[in-house]
């Protein structure tokens, strides 16, 4: 059984924490503006798999700290709860979703139809680029 529901503010801290940024304190994982934002976490069998945080500004959705547990990447998780994401901003209305992508991450963002936008970055040594669609 697999299912989307919100997840605890710690919940997520720590698995963004745990997936992309190991090495790290959880502080260093919050974002300005948490608390703002929805966050969602896609579960399986009751256990949560991958997060996403999902922040609205009008008609544009970003989405933010994606990760899955790195057991259980490769196995089409991370997809469904972007899907739901991308579902959700167009049964609301929204015109536009975006992100900054992890460079080695596009390939997925891709497969939904998102763009890259601008020139790269580089911040704590991984490479950026902003992804974006259209709804």
């Amino acid at each position: 059984m697999m299912q989307v529901k919100d997840v605890p503010m710690e919940t997520v801290w720590q698995l963004r924490r745990d997936v992309m940024y190991p090495g790290e304190t959880i502080d260093f994982v919050k974002l300005d503006g948490d608390e703002n934002g929805f966050h969602w976490g896609l579960y399986v069998q009751h256990v949560l798999v991958s997060v996403i945080s999902v922040f609205e500004q009008d008609a544009t959705v970003q989405f933010r700290k994606f990760a899955t547990q790195t057991s259980q990447q490769g196995k089409g998780y991370g997809t469904m709860l972007l899907q739901y994401v991308i579902n959700w901003a167009t049964r609301n209305h929204k015109k536009k979703i975006w992100c900054n992508a992890r460079v080695s991450a596009t390939a997925l963002y891709r497969k939904f139809g998102m763009q890259t936008a601008g020139e790269s970055w580089t911040k704590h040594g991984i490479e950026f680029i902003k992804m974006e669609k259209q709804l």
